[in-house]
C-alpha cells in the first residue's frame, strides 16, 4: 500500500490492521472482512478488502483496492475487481458501493472505475475528507453474468 503514494500513513495502518485481523484474510466470520490478493512470480502485486454492507440485503461495500504501481496497466487491477464481483455474487450480492477521494492523487483510481464494466459514479459529497476533497461514490449492480 506504501508503495502506491496514494495512501497517508494511517490509511495504510488501518488496511494492514484488517489484513492482520483473526479473520483474515477472508474468513466469514468475525469483523466480516474478506480479501482477495493477487500474486505474480510469488509476489503480492495486489489485494482487494472487501464486506457485506450491515443492514443491507445484498449489498457489498470494496474498501480498498491496491495493486503495485510497478504492475499498473497489467490488468491485475481488473482481475482483482473480477474476483471480488465473483465473490460477491456467490454470496448472492446484488451491489457493490465504492467511495473514493477526488483529490489529483486519485485520478488514476477514478479513471479506473470509470472505465470499469458496470461501474458508475452515483455520488458526491463535497469537502467530505478535507476542504477540496470529495467523497466520491461508485455503485456497480451485479445482475447475472459478466
Amino acid at each position: 500500500m506504501r508503495a502506491t503514494g496514494v495512501f497517508r500513513e494511517d490509511e495504510v495502518a488501518v488496511a494492514l490492521e484488517l489484513f492482520d485481523a483473526p479473520d483474515a484474510p477472508g474468513a466469514p466470520d468475525g469483523m466480516g472482512y474478506r480479501f482477495v490478493v493477487a500474486e505474480l512470480a510469488g509476489n503480492v502485486a495486489g489485494y482487494a478488502c472487501y464486506g457485506a454492507t450491515p443492514m443491507t440485503l445484498g449489498t457489498w461495500d470494496l474498501y480498498w483496492i491496491a495493486v503495485d504501481p510497478a504492475l499498473h496497466g497489467r490488468g491485475v487491477g481488473t482481475e482483482l475487481m473480477r474476483a471480488v464481483e465473483d465473490a460477491i455474487r456467490a454470496e448472492q450480492g446484488r451491489m457493490v458501493i465504492i467511495e473514493t477521494a477526488s483529490k489529483p492523487s486519485y485520478d488514476a483510481t477514478r479513471r479506473f472505475y470509470a472505465r470499469h464494466p458496470g461501474c458508475r459514479e452515483v455520488a458526491r459529497v463535497p469537502n467530505f475528507y478535507s476542504i477540496g476533497d470529495d467523497k466520491v461514490m461508485y455503485a456497480i449492480e451485479l445482475g447475472g453474468a459478466r
